[in-house]
């Protein structure tokens, strides 16, 4: 009897009010449910609006060479431009080729990027490719059966999911040929980014390239199965220059692309310059934009007007109301889908990389960004910025408050997934 007593004890907290708690539980699938069918709804309204969406037009800058020190950049946003060089590059190699993406088509460019390494494989170069199974999971297999004569790693589509080091997509871009040339920006691989998105890639010549070797080789060599061979570091890295590479290794749970940004927007005196695909900030990130807004300075982004995430457009929309009270001003950009992730600040300060301003990329992904310091690049991404923004129509706030009711709800009913993506 002092058993059941006892028991009885242990359960009666657990079965009390059973009333609350099924409704409770209800509340909650009735909420995913709204949820779930909201995102699905979105999803068939942007597929619906690619379709009858007009053709792309938008302007582009020429990719002229800049020098930084002791090095050479050329920004690139135009993706034909970016991809004739970056073929030029392969097809003249001599010795490697550290090819890196996170989408490879199956299309034409796809397979003249294909073609390019296999022949510079077939001449003696040695040639490695890493690229991200789960973002080519609708890319034929056949494709991505690379011959033996390259060395492949294809980053796992699923990871071990109790393991946090284990995560991680594998969102870097980066080619390197030689020792002579490195390319990394946004560009993926395939014929719509060659002339229907407008992205930002940077090729970089001189001692900086070996920041790119060692970050595809640590990479690499972190990753890598056996019998694939073990890559040498650079031999020559150098101590300063105007050119740093920041690199997010969940692995290791190393993630300083985000402090990167802080410390930058941090300094800011007069002007702050965003452009970026998806804007999903953290609090943290919220917050020095609008103290750099209080004292003074002139903080523009530039977002798609529509991305090729419908979703990640609402959820990041969500946060609008609270950017333009505070004095940030955003520019939608018009006519295509602007993909850039890139940053100017003062006229002194330049990032170009592979990392959107979304939690995916600042805490989860693999990602690759070059911090620059140097007012002649500066002033060419300045006026990058001036170019879009004229292709951008500006968004107030007394604008954004009369959108419509079901908009608000929309925004508010998708609010729960901002801190996942």
């Amino acid at each position: 009897m002092g058993a059941s007593i006892e028991t009885f004890s242990k359960l009666k907290p657990m079965s009390r009010f059973p009333r609350l708690r099924r409704v409770l539980h209800w509340a909650m699938a009735g909420l995913l449910g709204v949820q779930f069918g909201t995102i699905a709804g979105l999803t068939v309204i942007g597929s619906r609006r690619k379709k009858k969406r007009k053709p792309y037009r938008f302007p582009t800058a020429s990719a002229v060479p800049i020098p930084a020190g002791e090095d050479e950049v050329t920004i690139y946003t135009f993706g034909r431009d970016l991809y004739a060089d970056m073929l030029e590059a392969i097809r003249g190699a001599r010795e490697t080729i550290y090819f890196e993406t996170y989408i490879w088509k199956s299309d034409h460019t796809g397979r003249t990027f294909r073609q390019a390494l296999i022949e510079a494989a077939e001449r003696g170069v040695r040639v490695y490719v890493i690229f991200d199974d789960f973002a080519n999971l609708v890319v034929k297999r056949s494709f991505l059966r690379l011959p033996p004569a390259l060395h492949v790693y294809r980053h796992p589509a699923y990871s071990v999911p109790w393991n946090p080091k284990r995560w991680g997509r594998d969102h870097r871009k980066i080619l390197v040929v030689d020792d002579t040339a490195a390319f990394v920006g946004g560009y993926n691989i395939g014929s719509l980014y060659a002339h229907h998105w407008r992205d930002t890639h940077v090729r970089i010549t001189g001692p900086a390239v070996s920041e790119l070797q060692n970050a595809f080789a640590d990479f690499w060599n972190m990753h890598r199965r056996t019998p694939q061979p073990e890559l040498e570091p650079p031999r020559r890295r150098p101590w300063a220059g105007p050119i740093r590479v920041q690199r997010n290794v969940p692995r290791l749970q190393v993630y300083p692309i985000r402090n990167m940004y802080l410390e930058a927007i941090d300094r800011a005196c007069e002007r702050v310059w965003l452009t970026h695909a998806y804007l999903i900030p953290d609090d943290e990130f919220l917050g020095v934009l609008f103290a750099a807004v209080r004292r003074g300075v002139d903080v523009r982004i530039i977002v798609p007007a529509e991305s090729n995430h419908v979703v990640a457009d609402w959820l990041s929309r969500g946060y609008y109301t609270q950017l333009l009270r505070y004095g940030v001003r955003l520019f939608l950009y018009q006519g295509a889908m602007v993909h850039a992730k890139t940053a100017t600040i003062d006229g002194q300060w330049s990032t170009i990389g592979t990392a959107n301003l979304d939690r995916l990329s600042l805490w989860g992904n693999y990602e690759v960004n070059l911090e620059i310091t140097d007012p002649a690049v500066a002033r060419r991404m300045e006026e990058i910025f001036a170019l879009d923004e004229g292709n951008s129509i500006e968004l107030t706030l007394d604008q954004w408050t009369r959108r419509s009711v079901v908009a608000k709800a929309t925004e508010a009913i998708l609010s729960p997934w901002r801190p996942l993506l």
